[in-house]
């Protein structure tokens, strides 16, 4: 089996993260950084993280390259849809980091071309491929909290201080956090079919790079989503959220509550009440050392092994329309109708008898 040749566009801090799994993979003899392409003064960065690697300042070099198969895209937000709809004519694979793009008519021209294309198209955040979401998702189609009835997801920090293109238009706090919440609801539960949304600027100036700029996109959400059947979830997410400390994802349903601990990105294991049990049953985490960044060694064994990814251009599709439908939202004050959908994963749950730690709730009354 030939290694996977990749063609990196974008050095910044993220390959900060996808560096080492490329690393790994190159280890494993299953992909190779071949080529990256970011700012001269990163050429250094780059070399550093990815080892040996011819290095350009020119996206074409790596989109029409014969030496690469397959395109990882790392840049800011508004170059997503362009550079994967290139790479896709140019016969490649693409990995993009969310989302798939910042605007609704170049995210379904993308994904109906993606349809067409010889290369696969898989898009940030992968959130579903973590034991802890598998488990989680596999409980509550078995039936262990009954019918989901409410969910709440949360993600939120004090914001970044090295790209001003966070707080211009085509950034903001939902298309870099909220949609990993968005990602884990909709993998939960499915397709939304109507939202709405209180969106806004906390705080207008912000430091970057030792500069004061004014914020023009979003730092502050609180979106409402409506799966359908009367079941509803919110997602609190924002530039302007200090600290925490509570579950990363709730669902409630009619026999019981299933919470994720840690962040939907970075899983701490999970707990589960169910009234027949009349206990918090609390689970570990069986993969500390999971990595959001395993959407790439996902990506590339099924390119090896032509299997269809986990994470589908439709997933990524559905969550940019309701991140964007929710910003409208918010600025006309209604609620908006969700056209897309998508076909959620399903999980088998491996260990449905795996070791739980038990807490009782002294808060209720048990009989």
């Amino acid at each position: 089996m030939k290694p996977l040749r990749l063609g990196i566009i974008g050095c910044g801090n993220v390959l900060t993260a996808y560096g080492p799994a490329i690393q790994e993979q190159r280890a494993r003899g299953l992909a190779e950084a071949v080529l990256a392409c970011g700012r001269e003064s990163q050429r250094d960065f780059a070399i550093a993280q990815l080892g040996t690697v011819r290095f350009t300042t020119k996206p074409d070099d790596v989109l029409r390259s014969p030496d690469v198969d397959a395109v990882v895209i790392l840049t800011s937000m508004p170059q997503h849809a362009s550079l994967a709809r290139t790479a896709l004519e140019a016969g490649k694979h693409v990995f993009v980091e969310k989302p798939l793009a910042t605007s609704l008519d170049d995210a379904r021209a993308l994904v109906e071309f993606a349809k067409r294309s010889t290369g696969y198209l898989v898009c940030a955040p992968f959130v579903i491929l973590s034991p802890t979401f598998q488990k989680i998702s596999a409980r509550i189609r078995r039936g262990d909290i009954g019918k989901p009835c409410s969910a709440r997801a949360r993600y939120g920090w004090s914001g970044p201080w090295w790209g001003e293109w966070f707080y211009k238009p085509g950034g903001g706090c939902l298309f870099d956090l909220g949609v990993y919440c968005i990602t884990s609801l909709t993998g939960l539960l499915g397709p939304v079919k109507r939202v709405t949304a209180f969106t806004g600027v906390a705080i207008p100036e912000r430091e970057v790079n030792g500069r004061t700029i004014r914020v023009e996109a979003d730092d502050n959400a609180q979106v409402l989503l409506d799966f359908g059947d009367a079941c509803f979830g919110v997602v609190t997410s924002g530039f302007a959220m200090q600290q925490y400390r509570c579950p990363a994802v709730e669902i409630y349903g009619t026999t019981g509550t299933i919470q994720m601990l840690g962040d939907d990105w970075d899983p701490d294991g999970y707990e589960l009440w169910q009234n027949a049990a009349g206990c918090w049953q609390v689970f570990k985490e069986t993969d500390p050392g999971w990595l959001w960044s395993d959407g790439l060694r996902h990506f590339i064994e099924c390119v090896h092994n032509g299997t269809r990814p986990l994470a589908t251009p439709e997933h990524a599709l559905h969550v940019l329309e309701i991140m964007l439908k929710a910003q409208q939202a918010s600025q006309e004050g209604r609620m908006l109708e969700i056209e897309s959908t998508f076909e959620p994963p399903v999980f088998e749950e491996s260990n449905p008898t795996e070791p739980a730690h038990l807490m009782h709730d002294r808060s209720r009354k048990h009989e």
